[in-house]
């Protein structure tokens, strides 16, 4: 099996493999530079459902069957607004039903696309690519890409070289439009995609860039609000804030939500309960370990991701704690597809948004801009639910 293959396979079922696959730059030798996967997304849906992989069946013959135009089945298929839901929901039934793939060959030989998206990503940042948040939002933007009939480009490369990927990228015509990731406050890639002309779109925001672009985001600060509220209602006074990385636009907009919530409840901001740092486990399991030791440890967790509540859990049990009784927990769940938070009660109380869903809009959006590059800047805003679970609870007196 050779790279390309192995890398679909991995990433679409998220195994183990991809651990191997991707964890080390020792195993990549190639990764000193950098390295640049081409995926062929038909390919996964041939490993999903087992397809042959010649297709059967034209855009023409789908139309045909339908009684529709080929104009109009290619539009839906593309996600394009105009299509009417109910006529979109028959045509992608009858694509599936008929194990339709888009001919990508011909359909860039006649529009002059490379009929591929590219995703960068910088070697500091290169955990993304094992960090079961992307690998559900890649899997979800592959859906759009699929159906689209388009391949994915995945590029990690040293941070110095990010400019000059997408510069070649553009310079070699290899994808038509990029998602651009884990955008910082101030985000210089805005300026340089609109400069090159390349159609792209931002998993998130950037709050301090004035130039318009699109974007797709969750409302953070509103879900960090109110999640705030919900442990103060409780009676909660000593909430800690275990956040990401304090130059990510995510976390800024999180903590401004953390602190609008103490504000309102008549609470001042103690910087020894605000952590920024990457949300891994560990990074949990020692925040909630050495904020126990303060002259006034928290009775409350605020976590930015599931992973990082896992490790406030871990770090509590080994201290002879119980969530939900002794110290309560919320955490933002991505609605991760291997780390389910659910169950008559979910292990914890969270504000909720699918990762995946953001990766199929996302992807959707982006391909709209492909496909009319007059039809931008794109935005959508997210909303996540809370959804209470059995780790959070009123405060010990």
């Amino acid at each position: 099996m050779d790279h390309e293959t192995k890398a679909v396979n991995v990433i679409y079922r998220k195994t183990p493999e991809f651990l191997g696959l991707f964890a080390g730059a020792e195993k990549w030798p190639y990764t000193k530079t950098s390295f640049h996967v081409k995926i062929n997304l038909h390919s996964i849906a041939t490993i999903q459902h087992g397809l042959n992989a010649e297709m059967t069946v034209t855009l023409k013959q789908l139309a045909a069957s339908l009684g529709l135009s080929p104009t109009t089945v290619s539009r839906a298929l593309n996600g394009f607004p105009e299509v009417n839901s109910a006529t979109r929901k028959r045509i992608i039934e009858a694509a599936a039903k008929a194990e339709y793939r888009p001919n990508t060959r011909a359909k860039s030989l006649a529009t002059g696309r490379a009929q591929a998206i590219g995703h960068v990503i910088p070697m500091s940042t290169s955990h993304e690519i094992v960090n079961p948040i992307f690998a559900d939002f890649i899997a979800g933007a592959g859906e759009s890409y699929s159906r689209a009939g388009y391949e994915m480009v995945l590029r990690v490369v040293p941070d110095a070289d990010e400019a000059r990927a997408y510069r070649d990228l553009v310079a070699r015509g290899a994808v038509d439009g990029v998602i651009v990731h884990a955008p910082r406050r101030d985000d210089a890639r805005v300026a340089l995609l609109s400069d090159l002309g390349l159609p792209f779109l931002i998993h998130g925001r950037t709050s301090e860039v004035a130039r318009p672009y699109s974007w797709l985001d969750i409302n953070n600060q509103r879900a960090f609000r109110r999640a705030t509220q919900f442990l103060t209602e409780f009676g909660h006074r000593r909430i800690a804030l275990i956040n990401g990385g304090a130059d990510l636009d995510f976390a800024h907009r999180r903590l401004s939500g953390y602190l609008d919530a103490l504000k309102d409840a008549g609470l001042a901001a103690d910087d020894a309960l605000i952590r920024h740092g990457e949300l891994t486990e560990p990074y949990g399991y020692r925040a909630v370990t050495e904020m126990v030791q303060l002259p006034d440890p928290p009775t409350a967790y605020l976590a930015s991701s599931m992973i990082v509540a896992y490790g406030l859990r871990r770090g509590l049990a080994d201290l002879g704690l119980r969530m939900g009784r002794d110290v309560s927990i919320i955490t933002h769940d991505d609605d991760l597809s291997y780390l389910p938070n659910d169950g008559d009660v979910p292990v914890f109380t969270a504000t909720k948004s699918s990762v995946r869903e953001a990766g199929r809009r996302a992807a959707s959006m982006l391909l709209r801009l492909v496909e009319d590059p007059g039809s931008g800047p794109l935005t959508e805003m997210m909303e996540a639910a809370l959804v209470v679970g059995a780790s959070t609870g009123p405060v010990q007196t």
